[in-house]
């Protein structure tokens, strides 16, 4: 009879700390971002790719992102990145498969955690990149 391994409280607690402590950060960072209005000139300092090339790299207009979400402002929110904000929620779910792997003391499995599906993710993010930079992709651009 196979035996299941129950971890201890203060291991369970430990395998729990990376999760939790992402979570703490990303909220506090989305904090700012909401209290610290990013369209205002002189809080942040420009993506450092716009800046050398002046072209948007696939993160440009994130912060702006949060900033028009945490002020519950959908519409204004995809506007500034619709690729950031459509990736929210499968960020949220592996975050969501990390937490609960960690508790019950097991890796992370989930097929967005495969090397094809990172693979996919970056061809996705290049042709993103490029195309928010072309005539055609304006609608792309923050």
């Amino acid at each position: 009879m196979a035996q299941t391994r129950v971890p201890t409280r203060p291991r369970r607690w430990r395998a729990l700390a990376a999760p939790l402590a992402l979570l703490g950060a990303v909220t506090a960072a989305t904090a700012y971002v909401a209290a610290v209005d990013p369209n205002e000139a002189g809080h942040y300092p420009t993506c450092p790719f716009l800046w050398a090339t002046g072209l948007y790299c696939p993160g440009c207009g994130s912060m702006r992102m949060v900033h028009a979400l945490a002020h519950g402002d959908v519409g204004e929110a995809f506007g500034r990145n619709p690729l950031a904000l459509l990736l929210l929620p499968v960020l949220g779910y592996l975050w969501w498969r990390w937490l609960t792997a960690a508790a019950a003391d097991r890796p992370v499995s989930a097929r967005l955690v495969r090397p094809a599906t990172a693979w996919a993710l970056g061809a996705l993010l290049i042709a993103y990149w490029i195309a928010r930079n072309l005539p055609v992709g304006h609608a792309l651009a923050p």
